[in-house]
Formats: C-alpha cells, structure tokens, sequence
C-alpha cells in the first residue's frame, strides 16, 4: 500500500454530541449510516495504510468497525466537544494511532462523515494534488453561488433595514462582476505530518485546492439530509 511512496492514514471523526441532528453520525443517507458511508469508503481504498475512527460514542465506533476501519483508542471526552478543534481531535487521532500501530504515517486524510456525497477520485485527487505540487496540505472546496458571496451578502440592523455587506455592494448587481468564491465541502483534507502535528495547521499554510464542481453536501441540518438522499439516488448510489 502507500501513495506516492507515502505511508497513509485515514480517519474518519465522528464524535457522538450533535444537538442539530441527535445522532446526525448514525442517520442513514442511501440506506448506509453516513458514519458507515465514510468508513466503508476508507477500507476499500488500497493505497490507504491504515483507517480508524475518532468517536467517544460506543455505538458509532461499533458502526465504524462494521464497515471496516479500526478503533484502536477512544476520542477523550474533551475532545468532542462542540469547542474542540479539528486540530487537536486530529492530532490526537495520529500520534494515537502511531502508537498502536507502531510506526509513523507521513499524510493523513480526514473524511468527515457528513460529506456523504464523496467518490474514490475525491480523495485520490487530493492526495495527488498534495504530492504533485510538494504542498503542506490539500483540501476539497466547492465554488460558492454568487448570491451567497460577500459582494451579495446583506445586512439588517436594530431597524431592520437593510444593508450592504461590502462598502458599494449595490454595484454588484449582475453576477459577472463578482470574484470567484469556494467554501470548504468536507469532502477530503490531507496533510503532511509536520503540517498538522508539528504545525498545528490544516488550511493556513500552504494549502492546494481541489475544486470539486458537481453538487455535493455538508450535512448541518434535516433538510441536508433529504437533499443528500436525493443527490445519491439521482447519481445512482443508493
């Protein structure tokens, strides 16, 4: 295994508090647990090392293994707060799993489960475009519609009258005038070890975008959870 000559780790974070969605991580998209949906994806990939979960939750670190990834150690439980940072939740993951598997991964990709419309080529893009360019780190992003860019963005004050974000907002009228945006879509994020353990870093420092353009979704609330259903069957993956 490995990529690029690269020893790989893959985790899967899924901590068991979720106040939006009570038990977000368990519902099923596609007939598969979006937990199940990440994990499944990160055991068939051949060139992945190792693949685990990060949870603090029994039942979704059950489901987790149910689809083929391993939990060498639980998620402490300051860490799966709604104030813990990726960072630190994905540090702990790394050296943790250093330490069962006696050895050293040099990247890691986090497939956060309620990104449940990922592929294969996703994450296989991502790692490339780490390697390929000698970046720090990767992430999937998805272009932002241009009215819900800063330049369309409004504001209502204590009156309730409305504003404009950006100084001179009105001139945006017509969408050609607007700079491309991208917001981060969950999909896939990897980075070198010294990146994220050493650096504490994902996305500041060096890190290469890989545009994915066709709808996808990052779960918050029921509604997404509909329009991830219907996304899969429409591409035929349910």
């Amino acid at each position: 295994m490995a990529y690029a000559g690269l020893s790989v780790l893959a985790v899967v974070p899924a901590r068991g508090g979720s106040k939006a969605i009570p038990g977000k991580n368990l519902r099923a998209v596609g007939g598969v647990s979006l937990v199940g949906r990440a994990a499944a994806l990160a055991a068939a990939i051949n060139w992945i090392d190792e693949a685990v979960i990060s949870s603090d939750d029994d039942a979704i670190i059950a489901e987790a293994v149910a689809h083929g990834v391993d939990a060498p150690f639980v998620r402490p439980a300051e860490l799966a707060t709604d104030t813990a940072t990726s960072v630190d939740m994905w540090r702990h993951a790394w050296l943790a799993a250093e330490t069962h598997y006696a050895r050293a991964f040099a990247v890691s990709i986090l497939l956060e489960p309620t990104s449940p419309l990922r592929t294969a080529d996703d994450v296989e893009r991502t790692l490339a475009a780490l390697t390929a360019g000698n970046h720090a780190a990767a992430a999937t992003v998805s272009p932002t519609p241009a009215h819900f860019s800063p330049h369309k963005t409004l504001t209502v004050d204590a009156q309730e009258r409305i504003g404009f974000y950006l100084q001179g907002g009105q001139r945006f009228a017509l969408r050609q005038a607007i700079p491309r945006y991208f917001h981060r879509n969950g999909l896939c994020y990897a980075v070198r070890r010294k990146t994220l353990v050493e650096e504490g870093a994902i996305l500041e420092n060096d890190c290469v975008a890989v545009v994915v353009e066709r709808p996808v979704v990052n779960i918050d609330d029921a509604f997404e959870l509909e329009l991830a259903e219907f996304l899969l069957r429409r591409e035929g993956r349910t």
